[in-house]
């Protein structure tokens, strides 16, 4: 089966996964694609092809050297979950053959247009095939184009024995998107001495520094009484939660880029009597990343003081959710990095590190102990309906993946 029908297939499962349901998958949805991949698998002779009951679908192709040759046990990962920011329901992808450049029209009656003035990176991808959202959801490339690749590399290898290869463990997770992949991803059973993700962007992109991240959770009870009897007396928790984002250094997503981190707001609810605030904070440097959690703190210190003779209150609740991969991959594992860049060479692409603005799975396995870079796939714009994936890259990626499984051969 062609990535491309795979990638298909694949995109039109419903697998969105949800921070506010507290189970374990966070949604029983993502278990119907599960179970299409655990099936696949099979059918295609993988070995010892297994779904956990917290989603996660591990399996084997066992080691075809001779003896005297070596190869470390390698596995490839990839998620199944799709973003809450965007609807993947009924997700309706549209291929554009050998694009020309301009704009695309993903939705003529919403007025809904994907265009190289706001996202640039369109200008490089002439002559390229794409495909496209309907504007109405997200495409799914992230990470459903990383789970094609893996499927579509390990086809290949079982049906070209020629290939050497040492033991390939595949592995499929749940909740990346939350933040939860690794959760319940056991390493030891998953049996690789050292692996990657495939869930990265551009073609040719190797990545193994990623944010240290936390999320932020700001409460605020203000004190509420009619506005016509109001003064000296109301503490508007709406307008007390604005102070508090006014206190934080002005570091957004939308003005920083490369290793600059940032405070991210990412939901605010209520009213004058109780206001809720989402954050998530993330920076590469560990030191700075620390700073970054007692700034948010000290916010809420601030105010609690300002407004200490009224029942009015602030509260901050900080969880961290991963650290920097870089830790564990710079310098024992390098090597991870330098037989991806050869990959990439051997099949005509020119690599490219990144540090990731963003986490991935690896950067939590890393630190379970086992190291964990991260790969392209093609896919551009996620987490939204102007996400679109390069048919070539992807089909290119399937070959990348094919030559890191026989170059790890000694």
């Amino acid at each position: 089966m062609d990535v491309l029908e795979r990638f298909l297939e694949y995109a039109k499962v419903d697998t969105q996964s949800s921070e506010t349901s507290g189970t374990h998958p966070s949604t029983e949805k993502q278990f119907d694609l599960a179970r299409i991949l655990e099936k696949q698998l099979n059918e295609m002779g993988v070995q010892n092809v297994r779904l956990s009951k917290y989603c996660y679908v591990f399996g084997h192709i066992p080691s075809n050297l001779r003896d005297g040759e070596k190869a470390p046990k390698l596995g490839f990962i990839a998620h199944m979950d799709t973003s809450p920011s965007a609807s993947d329901a009924g997700v309706s992808p549209r291929e554009i053959k050998n694009y020309q450049g301009g704009e695309i029209v993903l939705n003529e009656e919403k007025h809904i247009v994907l265009s190289p003035k706001t996202f640039p990176k369109l200008d490089s991808m002439i002559g390229s095939d794409l495909l496209v959202t309907d504007g109405t959801t997200l495409l799914g490339a992230d990470d459903k184009a990383g789970v094609a690749e893996i499927m579509a590399m390990a086809e290949y290898l079982l049906s070209h024995p020629e290939v050497k290869h040492g033991d390939i463990m595949i592995g499929f997770t749940p909740d990346e998107e939350i933040g939860e992949g690794p959760c319940f991803f056991d390493v030891a059973d998953f049996g690789a001495d050292v692996a990657y993700t495939v869930d990265g962007g551009t073609l040719g992109e190797i990545e193994y520094e990623n944010f240290n991240a936390a999320s932020g959770k700001v409460s605020i009870t203000g004190v509420n009484v009619h506005p016509g009897d109001a003064k000296g007396k109301m503490v508007n928790a709406a307008l007390v939660a604005m102070e508090f984002n006014a206190l934080l250094p002005d570091e957004r997503p939308s003005n920083t880029e490369g290793y600059e981190g940032f405070f991210h707001l990412t939901g605010i609810s209520g009213d004058e009597a109780c206001t809720e605030m989402s954050y998530i904070i993330r920076d590469h440097d560990r030191d700075r990343f620390e700073e970054r959690k007692k700034i948010f703190e000290a916010a809420a210190e601030k105010l609690n003081e300002k407004y200490g003779n009224t029942e009015a209150h602030v509260e901050v609740t900080l969880r961290d959710q991963y650290y920097n991969m870089r830790e564990k991959i710079d310098p024992e594992n390098m090597y991870l990095i330098d037989a991806a860049k050869e990959a990439f060479v051997k099949a005509g692409v020119t690599p490219v590190t990144v540090p990731i603005r963003g986490g991935t799975d690896g950067a939590q396995l890393s630190f379970k102990g086992l190291p964990c870079p991260n790969l392209s796939t093609g896919g551009e714009n996620y987490h939204g309906i102007y996400e679109y994936l390069n048919i070539n890259s992807m089909r290119k990626m399937v070959e990348v993946l094919i030559n890191l499984a026989a170059d790890m051969v000694k």
